[in-house]
């Protein structure tokens, strides 16, 4: 008996809409070198010198570039000193330098290492600006559209504006990335026109200056100047530049520039007069006015072509769906200049040919630079997982009239892209070198396996998984009793949660660290871990490449011998590599069997600590554990901008609506500060940060009372200096050991108190500044 045929109907929702192109056809437009090829100049300020094996390397490295080499690999081991060896080849090489690593923990903390080395120079920050991230997504079978929901970090954004502001101003620029630096921005040759430039002594229309503020997305606020805004009072016009914790002043007399400053937003004082102001957009995606029509009128044309694709397969839903949305935003770009979701539309805005990808930081840096790719053997390979995935949730919302074609090509690039981008001089740096890395180098490697402190890779102990939890708590114990901390890897966030809850009920002090902890709390966690607030960090993936722990004596692995990509050869190597900054650096290997990656990376162990042996009784090297300020480390930004000395008195309703939020980061009216990086400064720990951890830890380990209790116990220790001196005038209630100097002393603080409110009544903010200074150095 003959079978039925089925016919099978094609799926019409799953064509392909748009053809890729390739690497060469796909580029968004040939872009002016912004600034002149001249030899940048870094300046490299270490209290050290190059030791062990850094001599070499920065030699050969150097060297290499200079004869001719696009590609490098440095092939260094925790602890010998990669990231100096790395500063030296920038400022050898001379270029601006883009240093791309794969995770946004391990970028901060080079991000503050290169800030140390080059403090007279532009060292960015560039990472994703978001906290959370729900991607517009539409699901068929479930009929069920997913609105973005996107909580942007203000913080990172004053960052990545200052990053790309800095590549067309100047060539003394370094910026660590993360991945974020292969996805879309606005054409730089449009944020560069756009820019507003003025010079002292020049003609401007006080009008013109203020509609072009206007244009580039600075709104006017003459009550408070936020972050993006400007205020005008008379001929004076002041700016509070998106990318900048100093303000700009432009002082005009009659059409005349008559003077320009950068002054400081909170007290008013002048900190520096200019010659010349340029003032970069406050948005990466802004349009020119003149090429608003142009724009609108090609986003009808493709609205129209893709009503008509729509009404011919007889999507009657698709089509009204994808009219109305599309007819809003047009309605908001003509009105505003900008709209929800206005990157779908860049390739639009941008003039760009179909399948041609968006402009992203690698195009504003021309021509001239420094390629250095940090932990290669993963940073690689999320390059290239990064576009796929883009590429199939846009698909499915074009085809259901969410989008027009137009968004699929607001995309991030793909590898081959990013490989067609590659610079003349590009530098792999891994402890362990990946296939890719090897191949693009034939196979040849600059080794860095010496330390200078003259440190040997960590001692491996192996133990059954049976009985692991008791070995385990003996371990830590041991440890913690040293002063030193601990390190644990599981397979599952569900593990190390689990893990992490029975370390606390046995009484060890433990926190865990995984991808749902958000991007600037992971910092704090891991500066916690150094500082003793607590002694052991359980993490699955991130207690990996390059986090620089030198209190760190041991790293538990469990389930080592689950064959995987936690737990292959390389990870298992960098995983290792976390104790080897401590001269009691031990691995707890929990395994049954012995795996071909466990052997690998045991020999491989062995081998870098017996050449390390051998250098020490070579050149006579007691080894030392690293030694590092905390202070110094792993910090990006001062949450508040407030000193420590300074008297900061929060209502009862305001710290509680602070300490409601998850973020650590986020913006903070009610103080009228700016949370931020202060441009080429060492930062500092601040009063107010130190008071908001203290109360989440409470919350979290011994419940709301505490909270509130702590809460209480600092309003009562910052009541103000009038009413502690009052208190202290009365006979009463002095201290029977203090000196007679003591009510001179008060008197004298009073006298300066009167002083400091006259001048700051009489608008002068400079003297106020000054004697409120004398003042705390006599509260000291």
């Amino acid at each position: 008996m003959a079978r039925a045929r089925k016919t099978i109907t094609p799926d019409p929702y799953a064509k392909p809409i748009a053809k890729p192109l390739p690497p060469s056809k796909s580029l968004p437009g040939k872009l002016k070198q912004f600034q002149a090829p001249t030899r940048a100049d870094f300046d490299l300020v270490s209290p050290y010198g190059a030791a062990g094996d850094q001599p070499k390397a920065i030699e050969e490295l150097t060297e290499g570039f200079k004869n001719g080499e696009q590609f490098q690999t440095l092939l260094g081991v925790t602890g010998s000193g990669k990231t100096f060896t790395m500063a030296n080849v920038i400022k050898n090489v001379g270029k601006p330098t883009l240093i791309l690593t794969h995770n946004k923990t391990l970028a901060a903390q080079l991000y503050q290492e290169f800030k140390s080395f080059f403090p007279n120079n532009a060292v960015e920050y560039f990472v994703s600006y978001y906290d959370y991230f729900q991607p517009e997504a539409y699901i068929p079978h479930t009929d069920t559209f997913i609105e973005k929901d996107a909580s942007i970090n203000d913080e990172i954004d004053k960052l990545r504006l200052r990053a790309t502001a800095n590549l067309l101003t100047r060539r003394d620029v370094i910026i660590v990335a993360s991945v974020s630096c292969i996805y879309g921005l606005g054409s730089p040759s449009e944020y560069f026109d756009l820019m507003v430039r003025i010079r002292r002594g020049d003609v401007y229309d006080r009008d013109k200056i203020l509609r072009d503020l206007v244009h580039i997305q600075y709104s006017r606020n003459d009550f408070s100047l936020d972050r993006g805004s400007f205020r005008v009072r008379g001929d004076v016009i002041e700016v509070h530049p998106s990318y900048d914790e100093d303000g700009l002043r432009i002082e005009l007399f009659g059409d005349e520039v008559d003077r320009l400053c950068r002054f400081n937003i909170v007290t008013g004082e002048v900190i520096k007069e200019v010659e010349e102001l340029t003032i970069a957009p406050a948005k990466h995606f802004v349009t020119k006015e003149e090429n608003r029509a142009g724009m609108l009128q090609r986003i009808q044309m493709e609205l129209t072509d893709r009503l008509a694709e729509l009404d011919k397969e007889g999507k009657v839903l698709e089509s009204a769906r994808l009219s109305s949305r599309t007819r809003y935003d047009m309605e908001m770009l003509r009105e505003t200049g900008m709209c929800n979701g206005i990157e779908n539309y860049s390739r639009i805005i941008e003039d760009r040919a179909p399948g041609t990808r968006p402009f992203t930081l690698i195009d504003y840096f021309g021509d001239d630079w420094l390629l250095m790719i940090d932990e290669s053997h993963v940073s690689i390979p999320q390059v290239g997982g990064m576009a796929e995935g883009d590429k199939s949730r846009k698909t499915t919302l074009v085809q259901y009239g969410f989008r027009l074609p137009c968004a699929l090509d607001n995309r991030p690039m793909n590898f081959a892209e990013f490989e067609y981008m590659y610079p003349k001089q590009v530098l792999f740096v891994s402890a362990t070198p990946g296939d890719y890395e090897l191949k693009k180098t034939n196979g040849v490697v600059t080794e860095q396996i010496n330390r200078p402190t003259g440190l040997l890779d960590p001692k491996i102990e192996m133990f059954p998984i049976q009985g692991q939890m008791d070995v385990l708590l003996y371990r830590i114990e041991e440890v913690v009793k040293n002063g030193d901390r601990v390190l644990v890897t599981t397979l599952t966030k569900k593990m190390a949660q689990d893990l992490t809850e029975f370390f606390i009920e046995a009484g060890i002090r433990a926190k865990y660290l995984h991808s749902d902890i958000k991007t600037l709390e992971r910092h704090e966690l891991i500066r916690g871990l150094r500082s003793g607030e607590f002694d052991v960090l359980v993490g699955i993936n991130l207690l990996r490449e390059g986090l620089d722990l030198p209190e760190v004596s041991m790293v538990a692995i469990l389930d080592a011998d689950k064959e995987g990509f936690l737990r292959n050869y390389r990870s298992l190597i960098q995983t290792m590599g976390r104790a080897s900054r401590n001269v009691n650096g031990t691995v707890l290997l929990f395994a049954d069997n012995m795996t071909e990656s466990l052997q690998k990376a045991i020999d491989e162990t062995n081998r870098r600590r017996t050449l390390q042996e051998e250098f020490n009784a070579e050149h006579h090297i007691t080894p030392k554990s690293v030694t590092r300020k905390i202070e110094e480390d792993l910090r990006i930004i001062d949450p508040t901008g407030i000193d420590e000395s300074d008297d900061v008195i929060l209502s009862e309703t305001e710290w509680n609506e602070e300490s409601s939020d998850e973020s650590l980061v986020t913006s903070n009216s009610e103080l009228g500060t700016n949370f931020g990086i202060r441009p080429m400064e060492p930062l500092q720990p601040s009063n107010f940060r130190r008071q908001l951890h203290k109360a989440r830890v409470a919350t979290n380990e011994v419940g709301h009372n505490r909270a509130e209790q702590l809460v209480l116990e600092r309003s009562e220790s910052t009541k103000t200096r009038d009413e502690r001196r009052k208190k202290a005038a009365v006979p009463g209630n002095r201290h029977p050991e203090r000196s007679e100097g003591s009510s001179e002393a008060l008197s004298k603080l009073a006298d300066l108190e009167r002083q400091m409110k006259e001048a700051a009544a009489r608008l002068d903010f400079e003297e106020a500044a000054r004697i409120r200074d004398i003042i705390r150095s006599m509260d000291g």
